[in-house]
């Protein structure tokens, strides 16, 4: 684990690290109810697409944590390994980009794992 700032790979401490693992536990536990609660109501299969928000929540907060690196972070430039909300700027365009490219792949993991997920619910 990386204890300072690389652009691109790196752009949060434990304590955020911690947070956006909490979150993944959260958005599974609010997935979890919501297929639980679909699956045993007479709403009709198409509703259970309504899973790939909190299943691509819950896949966010987990692929962040792995990844030690926050896509809004990303997309703001900035970085925290300090306590929760003390950000520092980004310098320089080549890591901002590499950031921003870093961010748009974990929000586009997030929204195919949510994806997938409701369109397993759908078929069961």
């Amino acid at each position: 684990m990386t204890d300072r700032y690389v652009p691109g790979t790196c752009n949060i401490g434990p304590d955020e690290i911690a947070m956006r693992r909490r979150f993944g536990h959260a958005g599974v536990a609010a997935t979890a109810a919501l297929a639980a609660a679909l699956l045993r109501s007479d709403a009709h299969p198409a509703w259970r697409l309504t899973l790939a928000l909190p299943a691509a929540g819950a896949a966010a907060g987990y692929l962040q944590a792995r990844h030690r690196f926050c896509a809004a972070f990303g997309f703001r430039g900035v970085y925290n390994f300090d306590r929760l909300g003390h950000e520092q700027a980004v310098t320089g365009d080549d890591a901002q980009l590499q950031d921003r490219r870093q961010a748009r792949r974990i929000v586009a993991q997030s929204a195919a794992i949510g994806l997938g997920v409701a369109l397993v619910a759908m078929a069961v």
